[in-house]
């Protein structure tokens, strides 16, 4: 059974710094997974923040564009999503997603990890 784990969210105030963490498990070989990070604000959709697949392009929200970076260590078996320059309105909870081939967006999803950006 696969299981995502999301960890690093929390407050933060505007301008500050996350990382967040997402440790698989029972995937069997990590690298065969696409991988990303989704986010759910209040009173909106679902929406993709960034996307890695291994030996692959990633791929980016224009709104997180040169803030946000996704990264995974394959050995680790573990995703990252290092989130600079946050603003107010990336406040929401972040869900990790894998998927055992080339598409994002199904297979497997973490608990969620709440961000809140605030003053």
């Amino acid at each position: 059974q696969v299981q995502l784990v999301e960890s690093g969210g929390g407050l933060v105030q505007p301008g500050g710094s996350l990382r967040l963490s997402c440790a698989a498990s029972g995937t069997g070989f990590f690298s065969l997974y696409a991988t990303g990070w989704y986010r759910r604000a209040p009173g909106k959709q679902r929406e993709l923040v960034a996307s890695i697949i291994s030996g692959g392009p990633t791929n980016y929200a224009d709104s997180v564009k040169g803030r946000f970076t996704i990264s995974r260590d394959n050995a680790k078996n573990t995703v990252y999503l290092q989130m600079n320059s946050l603003k107010p309105e990336d406040t929401a909870v972040y869900y990790c997603n894998a998927n055992r081939g080339p598409i994002i967006g199904v297979g497997y999803w973490g608990q969620g990890t709440q961000v809140t950006v605030s003053s």
